[in-house]
């Protein structure tokens, strides 16, 4: 049963305490998974295709034919659903895209900024206990907005040796160019290493298990990476006007994800409090995932009581959870008042699956608290800012004490000689 807490006797730290950092026999399993595909590329990813997956592989790359095949055999409705949820997600993110801007109000003087795609951006999609084309639609469809020319996926083959058609049919839809059937750190290890199939990419985007999550931090440096997921969560803010069973609803949206999922609800009403308490437990057993639901909502869920709203925001701020539903009856009111959240829904009429799949915000979103520094995934993440500067000859001379000045006073001699050897001649 989920644990119920009065806000004003928890320390902060006590509110959500939560570490993402790998176990140290992750570490080693990863290191070693990195330290063999860098050295023996495709040749290691079939053999761990064959002992994590089951799956024997022979050509790593998805053909042209399996994806036609996909749409073939796919149900038309889920179709149409895909193409007008990744249409609203393009529709969104197409708002992201910044402009480049010039100032020239001084004589002589050119700044400005310039934004450029990445050239190659690769994309992990989980495998295992479900397939999830709604991660391939975010994850994607932002870096086609930004403009990357090659966008490489990745994701685990079944027992069959083949990617399950749905994802294929998301990859296609959202506008992939290669697809690879590989998974895991292994998976990582090939967009930043490069392998004879597989090519090295840029940055590497998507959620995983705590092997991805390791496995990304570890190539950091070597190639931009989006950002480390842990569990997923939500955090549903309500008053007391709120319908338990909803609410109740809402937070084993999440909880069926993964046994390590936090829901956590936060409420001025011990009322409300102890109905969804109720509620959770007549549902739960009603999930086909119910034994995940339950890990989740036993280990890691919290009901947290507050006596006034003021402190159910703060204790919201706190959290700075992955997902923030505002289930009151202004949550306009509410919202400005937030401050760490990763995608905020807003009103009694949002449930979380909304965002998940259709409305257009993204759903890669900052975990673990890290919402208090980062943001969802966005176009943003597929871009590079230049900055560019001109001086004419005299705009340069005019500053050029001011320059060598500000270089002596850093004890930076050539800096500064190399502003004034211009004006030696004169």
């Amino acid at each position: 049963m989920i644990k119920l807490y009065d806000f004003d006797s928890l320390k902060p730290e006590e509110i959500l305490n939560r570490d993402i950092r790998a176990e140290k026999n992750v570490e080693d399993v990863v290191d070693a998974i990195l330290a063999d595909v860098r050295t023996r590329g495709d040749e290691a990813l079939k053999e761990y295709a064959l002992k994590f997956d089951g799956a024997e592989i022979e050509n790593l790359q998805v053909t042209q034919e399996e994806i036609e095949d996909a749409f073939a055999n796919m149900d038309p409705y889920f179709l149409e659903t895909l193409k007008e949820a990744a249409a609203n997600i393009e529709s969104f993110h197409r708002q992201q895209v910044h402009k480049n801007f010039v100032v020239n109000d001084k004589p002589g003087i050119v700044l400005g900024q310039k934004y450029t795609p990445i050239e190659k951006a690769g994309v992990y999609v989980p495998g295992g206990t479900a397939a999830y084309p709604s991660t391939v639609l975010m994850d994607v469809i932002p870096a086609k907005v930004a403009g990357v020319s090659e966008i490489v996926m990745t994701t685990p083959a079944g027992k069959d040796g083949k990617v399950n058609p749905v994802i294929l049919a998301a990859a296609a839809t959202a506008g992939v160019t290669k697809i690879f059937k590989t998974g895991g750190a292994q998976a990582v290890a090939a967009l930043a290493y490069g392998t004879q199939t597989i090519p090295a990419v840029d940055k590497i985007v998507g959620p995983g298990n705590i092997y991805v999550a390791t496995a990304k931090r570890k190539v950091f440096g070597k190639v931009g990476i989006d950002m480390i997921a842990g569990p997923s969560e939500i955090l549903v803010l309500a008053d007391g006007g709120c319908n338990p069973a909803w609410v109740a609803a809402d937070l084993l949206s999440q909880a069926e994800h993964d046994k390590l999922a936090s829901p956590v609800l936060v409420t001025d009403s011990a009322e409300l409090a102890k109905a969804v308490q109720a509620e959770l437990e007549v549902q739960i057993p009603q999930l086909p995932r119910a034994a995940i639901a339950r890990a989740s909502v036993d280990t890691n869920g919290k009901i947290i009581v507050t006596d006034d709203m003021n402190k159910a925001i703060d204790a919201v701020n706190i959290i700075a959870p992955e997902h923030l539903e505002i289930c009151v009856d202004d949550p306009f009111a509410v919202l400005n008042s937030v401050k760490n959240a990763g995608s905020i829904f807003l009103g009694k009429n949002v449930p979380e699956a909304l965002g998940d799949y259709f409305a257009g915000p993204n759903h890669t979103l900052p975990t673990s608290g890290t919402a208090r520094f980062s943001s969802p995934l966005g176009v943003d993440d597929f871009v590079k800012k230049s900055s560019f500067i001109y001086y004419t000859r005299d705009a340069l001379g005019k500053v050029q004490s001011r320059i060598a000045d500000f270089a002596e006073h850093e004890g930076l001699h050539a800096h500064a000689k190399s502003v004034t050897i211009r004006f030696e001649d004169q």
